[in-house]
């Protein structure tokens, strides 16, 4: 089963020297496939902020330079061991695949932020990032509220794990909670009014962003400056805080809500996806590529 940049399968051929994993076994392969190896990020275990850029799973190149890397839009792949994960057995293979993407993006600047019991956390959207996030903050600990446009998801937010649910389209809202939150993900990926947002953030509180707006957007300091609070970045996590975030997961019986669809629909998926018409990540049922 496959999203488009990540990969769960079974093993079906090794190399020459016996490693970790034996033909059979299920695992899968994240947003990348290899990295430099020896840059001061890699060597800590943060081969996400590889100094050379990581080699990503899909839509890049390989080491040659020269070969395109298909992902999840490929029939099979070859993968050094190293960055191979092992998938628990008691989370289905289609559900687990967004895990590697969603999964590690939510999971890592939680756990880095110390997202846990005491501390309040905001989850900004509701989506494909958003209802993982939810999850896994819940399991943490943590009293998690989501931040929607609407109230159009507070049922499945509340079903999600969150205690709290609040639509930023009303104006309320932000005199409601202002200074709350220790720490606040956002994964949304549109221009906000920043200082509406960062006046949600209590003394010393953090906001994380994990979505990608497409413009730069303006940044006054008193919201900042007036709390001591910070703006800071996160991107997915390296191969051994991936395989914490799976171990996790299976600890607390945590996957993603999808819809699994064959390759030939994946025109109309992305359609719905423009259109938020998912709930919450497709994925590709790879024996459908074949056909």
């Amino acid at each position: 089963m496959v999203p488009g940049h990540e990969i769960i399968g079974i093993v079906n051929k090794i190399g020459s020297k016996v490693g970790r994993y034996k033909i059979g076994d299920k695992v899968g392969v994240g947003c990348f496939a290899d990295s430099c190896r020896k840059c001061e990020a890699c060597l800590k275990g943060l081969e996400q902020y590889c100094f050379e850029g990581p080699n990503l799973t899909y839509n890049a190149l390989e080491k040659d330079g020269k070969t395109p890397t298909q992902g999840g839009y490929s029939e099979k792949i070859v993968v050094d061991e190293n960055y191979v994960l092992s998938i628990p057995n008691n989370i289905p293979s289609d559900q687990a695949a967004p895990l590697l993407c969603a999964g590690i993006t939510m999971y890592s600047p939680l756990m880095h932020w110390n997202a846990g019991p005491g501390k309040k956390v905001g989850i900004m959207g509701l989506g494909g990032l958003g209802h993982i996030g939810i999850k896994i903050a819940d399991a943490l600990g943590a009293e998690v509220t989501v931040l929607s446009h609407s109230l159009r998801k507070q049922e499945d937010g509340k079903r999600l794990g969150a205690d709290n649910f609040y639509a930023t389209s009303d104006p309320q809202t932000f005199k409601k909670l202002k200074r709350s939150f220790d720490l606040i993900i956002n994964t949304i990926s549109i221009e906000i009014d920043w200082d509406r947002y960062l006046n949600l953030l209590a003394l010393d509180g953090t906001m994380v962003l994990v979505g990608v707006p497409e413009k730069k957007s303006p940044l006054g300091f008193a919201a900042l400056g007036g709390g001591r609070r910070s703006i800071a970045g996160s991107s997915i996590g390296g191969i051994r805080e991936t395989q914490e975030m799976l171990n996790f997961c299976s600890k607390h019986n945590i996957s993603s809500d999808i819809e699994c669809i064959p390759i030939q629909q994946v025109n109309e998926a992305y359609q719905r996806v423009v259109n938020s018409d998912v709930r919450y990540r497709f994925v590709i049922d790879n024996k459908s590529i074949s056909n």
